[in-house]
């Protein structure tokens, strides 16, 4: 029987995971190595090392009332998009709300998590963890790992010919907070991300010049959609996803890329994705569209390579006296405590994880990687589910199908990750994903029942946005205020 769980890191998914095994009758110990929760969004002047950071100006990309914890929604006088130290706010509410705070040890560092010698029977972890330069050794019935993949930065400085002898200053974006030393300066952004698009346009009120480089281009998306409302309350619908999944693969391509295209069009500013149909999560920037209609961000192609003072470009540009370059190039996947590390990534180095959460290769499935996936739905619901079912399956009560089923369900997944893009990111649909877990473990909203008896509730359930609360409207861990909080969300958005 599981008991003790070991949760690893106190952000978001650390929290959601640490209250999954409360609800459950669990006894959960969350290890968090900084005096604080809320992990990413936590925000510092420094960024510290082994801890994700970001910059003065964050503000979310999913609103409130679709990025909210299921059972919590956020206060009705919320803006929809919130800054980062708001959130936080919002995120300390959430533990004090749920005694969360008392299950978690701060300032501790999980250095080795390890299989027992009896494993195989027992399925128990050996956590080693530090603090004040102690160290502890204890034993977990299940690990639950919540780290995060904004930690470890991807500076792919071999890709770059030249670097070395660029006279400029370069570093990843993890290390900008705020635009104001850069004053007067030419500035080249590598990596048309949020982080990258983010950065190149709070840059340019600042810069003399502002150069933003992309590879592969990318789908711009305001967050601010029809009638002013938020973006993912009128895209993200069940309608929406099930009209997708009938309709003609062209057909649905050429809607994609038309829905794309509404606010301006794409390859007259230089944006436009090499793979046009490709459904890789775009990029939320409301500003960035004008910042290149007003010249002060220039789009470029891939650098081909650096010289002393000045870049070329691939398309034969060379661009003369930039004085620093910002690598925003994103961030790669790593489990440094795990003392087998083909555990988590047991292919090519790839994550390979079942749902997106449990490594499949395991004698006894106790442990799970918990907010790993990235979908175009927000983070915390998605966090909130996957605890429900991992906790599940570490009861015993969601059975879990043979090692080779599991493997051939992770291609299958990868296969479609690749039509979303880059088959490095865990990407995939967020509504399918979501009901697939919320079937597994008995809380998908049934919708001919909910037709039969609450035809209001239905409809908005269909047709309305797919907010996190339908997933505790009914079975096992319901809230009783779901249903008056589905019927309320636009009251709120308004608000």
């Amino acid at each position: 029987m599981v008991r003790r769980v070991a949760v690893v890191g106190a952000g978001v998914s650390g929290l959601a995971a640490t209250k999954c095994c409360l609800e459950e009758g669990l006894e959960p110990i969350c290890f968090e190595r900084s005096e604080d929760i809320g992990g990413l969004w936590r925000y510092m002047d420094q960024a510290e090392e082994g801890r994700a950071s970001i910059y003065r100006t964050v503000f979310t990309n999913s609103c409130k009332e679709m990025m909210c914890f299921p059972d919590f929604p956020f206060p009705d006088d919320h803006p929809n998009y919130m800054h980062n130290a708001r959130l936080q706010h919002y995120i300390h509410k959430y533990a004090e709300h749920f005694n969360l705070l008392q299950h978690i040890r701060f300032k501790t560092l999980v250095t080795k998590v390890k299989k027992r010698p009896d494993f195989p029977v027992s399925g128990q972890w050996e956590v080693v963890t530090q603090r004040d330069g102690k160290e502890e050794t204890a034993v977990f019935d299940a690990v639950m790992v919540c780290s995060g993949h904004h930690v470890y930065p991807n500076l792919p400085l071999a890709d770059f010919p030249g670097i070395q002898k660029f006279k400029g200053c370069y570093f990843h974006s993890r290390e900008y907070k705020e635009p104001e030393k850069f004053r007067g300066k030419k500035m080249l952004v590598i990596g048309l991300g949020n982080s990258g698009s983010d950065i190149a346009v709070e840059l340019s009120t600042v810069a003399s010049q502002v150069y933003l480089s992309s590879r592969s281009g990318s789908w711009v998306m305001s967050r601010v959609w029809d009638n002013g409302y938020p973006w993912d309350m009128l895209v993200i619908t069940r309608f929406r996803t099930w009209l997708g999944n009938i309709l003609p693969r062209a057909l649905s391509d050429w809607l994609y890329v038309r829905g794309m295209n509404r606010f301006f069009k794409h390859e007259n500013f230089g944006l436009m994705p090499l793979n046009r149909t490709s459904r890789k999560e775009p990029v939320f920037n409301d500003d960035l569209p004008s910042r290149i209609a007003c010249g002060v961000v220039v789009m470029k192609p891939n650098v081909k390579e650096f010289r002393e003072t000045s870049v070329l470009f691939q398309d034969g540009t060379v661009q003369d006296d930039v004085d620093v370059v910002i690598f925003a190039t994103g961030y790669s996947y790593s489990y440094p405590f795990m003392e087998d590390d083909s555990i988590i990534k047991s292919r090519d180095n790839q994550v390979t994880l079942y749902k997106g959460i449990l490594p499949p290769q395991l004698e006894k499935p106790t442990m799970a990687v918990i907010g790993l996936v990235q979908s175009l739905g927000p983070i915390i619901p998605t966090a909130d589910l996957q605890s429900r079912w991992a906790v599940k399956v570490f009861q015993g009560q969601c059975t879990l199908p043979l090692v080779s089923e599991m493997m051939d369900d992770i291609d299958e997944k990868m296969g479609k990750k690749l039509q979303y893009g880059n088959s490095t990111t865990l990407q995939t649909d967020y509504i399918t994903y979501m009901d697939e877990l919320a079937s597994a473990i008995g809380v998908k909203p049934s919708m001919l029942k909910l037709l039969l008896t609450d035809p209001q509730l239905a409809l908005e359930v269909i047709f309305g946005p797919c907010s996190p609360y339908q997933f505790r409207l009914m079975g096992p861990g319901k809230w009783s205020g779901a249903r008056k909080a589905i019927l309320t969300q636009w009251d709120r958005t308004l608000q």
